[in-house]
């Protein structure tokens, strides 16, 4: 049987987490925030578990760090930026002064590391 490396896990583990979020935070909107924030937060979540699923499978495939880094950026940013809209309608704050805009470069930074483990698979 083969075993996962553990990065696949993580990468699985961080897709599994997006859905569940996004579910939760869809079903939140649905009822408690007419400004529409929690709303894009979760929808965001829910559109990157698949990638997280596709990384956690490709990883292995693929065997390059920059694709577990692309995984690491979008994550983070997912964090970021979800974290800071969900912090102001929960919290009424922000969770910290550029939150969300940090967040989404990363979350585009992660995209572009995708493009080039794509197009230049020899990186490594």
């Amino acid at each position: 049987m083969n075993q996962l490396f553990p990065q696949s896990r993580l990468a699985l583990a961080a897709g599994g987490i997006a859905g569940a979020m996004g579910v939760a935070g869809l079903a939140a909107a649905a009822h408690a925030d007419p400004s529409g924030r929690l709303e894009t937060a979760a929808q965001m979540l829910v559109f990157h578990a698949p990638v997280f699923l596709a990384i956690g499978l490709w990883v292995r495939v693929l065997a390059t760090r920059l694709l577990v880094l692309a995984a690491v950026m979008l994550f983070a940013g997912l964090a970021l930026f979800c974290g800071d809209l969900a912090m102001r309608v929960f919290g009424g704050t922000r969770l910290f002064p550029g939150a969300a805009p940090i967040g989404g470069m990363t979350i585009i930074a992660g995209w572009v590391i995708v493009v080039l483990c794509a197009l230049r698979p020899h990186l490594r």
